[in-house]
C-alpha cells in the first residue's frame, strides 16, 4: 500500500508540474491556476516519516523541473545546454517548498488549516522572490503570471507585486487540499477555512473591479506613439542583415507610416505621433560620450535619424550601444579600456540627446562573470551565441526617469531595456509624482518564433499594474504593444487591442503601430510602489516563524 501511495504521490507531483507549465504562453490555460498546485499540495500533505523533508524535496523538485523544462523549452533555440541546466536549477526552489510543506504536515481542523495555508502561501511567495533575486535573479513565470489575461484578478498585483497573486493561489489550494483530506478521513466539522478562502477570492475580484474603475476615471492626457518593428532575422546573437540593411529598414518603415499620416498637401494629421519608438539596439552605430556630457555618434546613425526627421517633428526613442569616450584634439575617441553600455537613447525634435544605461544585465548574454579568470566561459558563449565575445557591458547606475515632452507636457519615461521590464524591484525605483509611462526597448529575436516573446510580454504587463503607470513596448522581434495603467492593451476610444500583429494574428511581423495611451496626470502610488518586495519578505518571514513555533509531530495517516 505504501509503495502504491508513493507512486501516486510522484504522479501527483508530475501532474502539478504539467498543469503549472500550461498556465503561460503558448498554452495559456489560466483557469487551471486555481487547481494546478492541488495535486502536489495533496501529495505533500501525505508525506510522513523521518525523511519527510527529503521526500517532500524530491516531489517538489520533480514538479518544478518538469514545469520549467516545458515553459523554458525555447532556450534550446540558443542553448540546448541552458535549456537543461536552468530548469535543474529552478527546480531547487520548488524542492525547498516541497521540503517545507512536507515537514509542516496537515491540519485536521479548519483554523489549523488556515495556519498551514498561510505558511505555505507566504513561503511559496518568498521563494519566488528569492529566485528572482539570487545570482541577479530569474523571476520569470511566477505562479501569479497566470493572471496576465485575467484583467480583474490581476489588479491585486499593485499590493504585493505579482508574487502576492501567487500567495493567494497557493493559500486557496492549500485550504482545498486540507479540506479534501478531512473529507477522505470522514471527519466532520464546519469548514471555516473554505469560507475564508472564498471571501479572499471574492475580495480580490471586487478590488480588481474597483481599481480598474478608479484608473478609468483618473484625469489624464493623451500620448500618441508610433512603434516600429522590423522583425530582423537573427541566429542567436548574430544579426543576419548588414548594418546598411538594418538602417534602411527603419528609415523605410518609419517614413512609410509617417507619410501615410499626411494630407496630399503635406499637412500633418491631428493623430501625428508625439513619439516614435524603435527597439533595443535598433541603430548599429555607437554613441560616444565623455564624462563631461559631450557626445557624438557614428555617421550611419546621423544619416538615418536625419532622414526620418524630414517627415516632421517628434521625439525619437531607440536602442543603441554607448561607449565611454574622451577628447583627442577636437574629436571624440573611445577611451582606452573604456566601458560600454546597452542604452535607450532619446532625441528631442531639436536633437537634444539623453540616454539610459541598462542596469540589470543578462548573464551570458550581456555579461559573463569571471570570464577573465575562466576562459572556458568565453568559449561556451561563442559556441552558443555564434559570435565572438566582445566583452561585457557595464551596468548603469541611474534610477532617474527620462523627461520627454509630449504636447507641451513633460512626461517622465521609466526606461527599461530587454527583460528589465520583468524585474519589478528595479522598475519601481523610477516611480515619481506626475505623469509617467514605462518604456521598454527589447529584442526577443534571439529566440526566433518561439513562446519566449509571448512569455516576456505576459511577465512585463504586471509592471504597469504594480506601479499604475502605462507602458509602451517596442521589439525588433517580439511583442510591440501599448498597455494602460490597468495592464489592458485596449485603445481608450475604440477598445481595439494595441498590439502589432499581422493578418494571421502573429506578432512576428514587420510593420508599425500608432498607439494612444491615457497618461494619468496625478498617478497614484500603489502599495507595491511604496514598499516594494518588503511586503512579501515580511510575510514570508512570518510564515516561517509561525511554522516553526506551531509545528506538531505528525499523526500517521490510517488511510495511507
Amino acid at each position: 500500500m505504501r509503495n502504491g501511495s508513493g507512486w501516486i504521490r510522484i504522479a501527483a507531483a508530475a501532474l502539478s508540474g504539467l498543469l503549472v507549465a500550461g498556465l503561460v504562453p503558448p498554452f495559456d490555460f489560466s483557469a487551471l491556476a486555481w487547481v494546478a498546485m492541488l495535486p502536489l499540495l495533496t501529495a505533500l500533505s501525505k508525506v510522513e516519516g523521518r525523511r519527510a523533508g527529503w521526500k517532500g524535496f524530491a516531489l517538489g523538485y520533480l514538479a518544478g523541473v518538469l514545469c520549467c523544462l516545458i515553459q523554458l523549452q525555447w532556450l534550446a533555440v540558443v542553448s540546448p545546454l541552458g535549456m537543461v541546466l536552468l530548469p535543474l536549477y529552478l527546480g531547487i526552489f520548488w524542492g525547498l517548498f516541497g521540503a517545507f510543506a512536507a515537514k509542516l504536515g496537515r491540519a485536521d481542523r479548519a483554523w489549523a488549516s488556515l495556519r498551514v495555508a498561510f505558511c505555505l502561501g507566504t513561503v511559496w511567495a518568498g521563494l519566488e522572490w528569492l529566485r528572482g533575486w539570487l545570482f541577479t535573479g530569474f523571476g520569470w513565470n511566477g505562479l501569479g503570471v497566470a493572471f496576465h489575461e485575467a484583467r480583474v484578478m490581476a489588479q491585486a498585483a499593485d499590493l504585493l507585486g505579482v508574487a502576492g497573486l501567487s500567495l493567494v493561489l497557493v493559500f486557496c489550494q492549500s485550504v482545498l487540499a486540507q479540506a479534501g483530506g478531512q473529507l477522505r478521513r470522514r471527519q466532520r466539522g464546519m469548514r471555516w477555512d473554505l469560507a475564508v478562502a472564498a471571501v479572499l477570492v471574492i475580495s480580490m475580484y471586487g478590488y480588481g473591479k474597483a481599481r480598474i474603475a478608479n484608473e478609468e476615471r483618473a484625469e489624464s492626457l493623451r500620448l500618441k506613439t508610433m512603434l516600429v518593428q522590423i522583425n530582423i532575422p537573427q541566429d542567436a546573437a548574430r544579426v543576419l542583415w548588414t548594418d546598411l540593411q538594418v538602417h534602411q529598414a527603419y528609415e523605410d518603415e518609419t517614413l512609410k507610416a509617417l507619410d501615410a499620416m499626411k494630407s496630399p498637401q503635406g499637412e500633418i494629421s491631428p493623430k501625428w505621433p508625439d513619439w516614435v519608438m524603435w527597439p533595443e539596439s535598433a541603430l548599429t552605430g555607437r554613441i560616444l560620450r565623455t564624462n563631461e556630457g559631450e557626445w557624438g555618434t557614428w555617421q550611419i546613425n546621423l544619416d538615418t535619424i536625419s532622414q526620418v526627421r524630414t517627415a516632421g517633428p517628434f521625439s525619437l526613442i531607440y536602442g543603441v550601444n554607448e561607449l565611454e569616450a574622451e577628447k583627442s584634439g577636437d574629436e571624440l575617441v573611445m577611451k582606452t579600456k573604456g566601458r560600454a553600455y546597452n542604452c535607450i537613447a532619446v532625441m528631442s525634435p531639436e536633437n537634444k540627446l539623453q540616454t539610459y544605461r541598462k542596469r540589470h544585465l543578462v548573464i551570458f548574454g550581456e555579461t559573463i562573470p569571471f570570464v577573465d579568470s575562466i576562459p572556458l566561459l568565453k568559449k561556451i558563449y561563442e559556441q552558443q551565441a555564434g559570435v565572438e565575445f566582445g566583452g561585457s557591458f557595464t551596468p548603469g547606475e541611474s534610477v532617474e526617469p527620462l523627461p520627454i515632452s509630449a504636447g507641451g507636457t513633460v512626461i517622465g519615461a521609466i526606461p527599461t531595456v530587454c527583460f528589465e521590464d520583468t524585474v519589478g524591484r528595479l522598475v519601481r525605483k523610477f516611480a515619481r509624482p506626475g505623469p509617467q509611462v514605462i518604456i521598454n526597448a527589447t529584442n526577443d529575436g534571439w529566440f526566433k518564433e518561439s513562446p519566449a516573446a509571448a512569455q516576456h510580454f505576459a511577465n512585463a504587463r504586471f509592471r504597469a499594474i504594480e506601479l499604475r503607470r502605462p507602458m509602451l513596448r517596442c521589439a525588433n522581434s517580439g511583442v510591440s504593444a501599448a498597455l494602460d495603467s490597468s495592464g489592458s492593451t485596449a485603445h481608450p476610444d475604440t477598445g481595439a487591442p494595441q498590439v502589432l500583429v499581422d493578418a494571421k494574428g502573429s506578432h512576428f511581423t514587420r510593420g508599425s503601430l500608432l498607439t494612444e495611451l491615457k497618461i494619468p496626470l496625478r498617478p497614484s502610488f500603489s502599495l507595491f510602489a511604496v514598499i516594494g518586495d518588503w511586503g512579501i519578505l515580511g510575510l514570508a518571514a512570518t510564515g516561517l516563524i509561525v511554522a516553526v513555533f506551531s509545528r506538531k509531530p505528525r499523526q500517521p495517516d490510517a488511510g495511507n
